[in-house]
C-alpha cells in the first residue's frame, strides 16, 4: 500500500510553485469545461493535456496509483449502471439507431449508446488526473488559505484542510493496527477464506474508530483552547502572494476554457454527432 493516500507530495515543479488559489480556480474551470462538453474532439484534446500536466507535476504514478484504480473501479460500475437503467440514452441524444448486439430481454447494445458512454468515460478521465494533481501539489494549509481567499468561510476552509490531513493519518493507523493484529495471529492474507477475512477486519476497524475519535477530541480541545472561531476573519501562515506565473496559468486556462466551449457549442449543441 502506498505510504500516502490523497496527501500532499512535496516536489519541485512549476505546478507546485503556483498558489493554492490559482490551482483551485484552474481546477474548477477545467472541471466545468469537461462537464459541459460532450464533444469527442474537445475531450480527446483535454485528455492529452491532462496527462501532459500530470507529467509536468513530476508526480510518480505509483504514488497515486491506489486512488486512481479505486476511481476507475467506480467508473466501471457507473458505466454498467448507466447501461442497465438507460440502455437507449445514446439513441435519444443522437436521434439515430444502429444496433450492434442483441442482449437479453429489452437490452440491445447500440453504437449510439457505446459512443455516448465513451464520451462520458472521457469526461471522467480528463478530470481525474487534474484532480489528483491538485490534491497532490497543494498543501492542506495552503488549500485552506486558497478557499478562504475566494470567499469561503475560514471555518469551512479549515475543516476541509483538517480532513485532507486526516486521510494519511487514518491510513497510517490502519497499517499499524493491521500489523499489530497480524502479529497476534489474526490472518488477513489470501490464505483465509473471504468471509473469515472480513470477520477478522473487525479486529482492525474497532481500534481504528476509537483511535480516530480520540484524535478528533484532541484536535477539538486544541482548537477551543486557541479560541478558534472567535473572530470573523483570520490570516493563514501558508498563504502565498499572487505572482506572474499565476496570472499566466489563469489566463491560459481561461483561454482554453473559452476555446473548448466555443468548439463544443459551435454546432448548436454540446453533443458531437458522428451519426448524421
Amino acid at each position: 500500500m502506498s505510504p500516502k493516500l490523497l496527501a500532499y507530495i512535496e516536489k519541485d515543479s512549476w505546478i507546485h510553485r503556483l498558489t493554492g488559489s490559482t490551482k483551485l480556480l484552474c481546477f474548477l474551470m477545467w472541471s466545468m469545461t469537461a462537464m459541459l462538453s460532450y464533444d469527442t474532439r474537445v475531450l480527446m484534446v483535454m485528455l492529452f493535456l491532462s496527462y501532459l500536466m500530470f507529467k509536468i507535476s513530476r508526480i510518480d504514478f505509483k504514488e497515486i496509483a491506489f486512488v486512481f484504480y479505486f476511481i476507475l473501479a467506480f467508473l466501471v460500475i457507473n458505466n454498467l449502471a448507466v447501461f442497465l437503467f438507460s440502455p437507449y440514452e445514446g439513441v435519444h441524444i443522437y436521434h439515430t439507431r444502429h444496433d450492434l448486439v442483441k442482449l437479453i430481454g429489452p437490452y440491445t447494445l447500440t453504437w449510439e449508446q457505446l459512443f455516448y458512454q465513451f464520451n462520458m468515460t472521457l469526461k471522467y478521465l480528463t478530470i481525474i488526473p487534474i484532480g489528483l494533481i491538485f490534491l497532490a501539489t497543494t498543501h492542506p494549509s495552503e488549500f485552506a488559505a486558497s478557499l478562504n481567499k475566494i470567499g469561503v468561510s475560514y471555518k469551512i476552509a479549515y475543516s476541509v484542510a483538517i480532513a485532507m490531513r486526516y486521510i494519511p493519518d487514518i491510513q497510517r493507523d490502519f497499517i499499524e493496527i493491521s500489523q499489530a493484529q497480524q502479529a497476534r495471529g489474526i490472518d488477513l492474507s489470501r490464505n483465509e477464506k473471504l468471509l473469515k477475512r472480513l470477520k477478522n477486519m473487525g479486529a482492525i476497524l474497532m481500534p481504528l474508530v476509537l483511535t480516530s475519535l480520540d484524535r478528533i477530541e484532541t484536535i477539538s480541545y486544541a482548537m477551543e483552547l486557541r479560541s478558534f472561531g472567535k473572530y470573523k476573519k483570520r490570516t493563514f501562515y501558508s498563504e502565498r502572494p499572487f505572482r506572474k506565473q499565476d496570472g499566466f496559468a489563469l489566463l491560459g486556462m481561461g483561454g482554453l476554457m473559452i476555446l473548448f466551449l466555443w468548439i463544443t457549442f459551435s454546432n448548436g449543441s454540446r453533443f458531437y454527432n458522428p451519426f448524421l
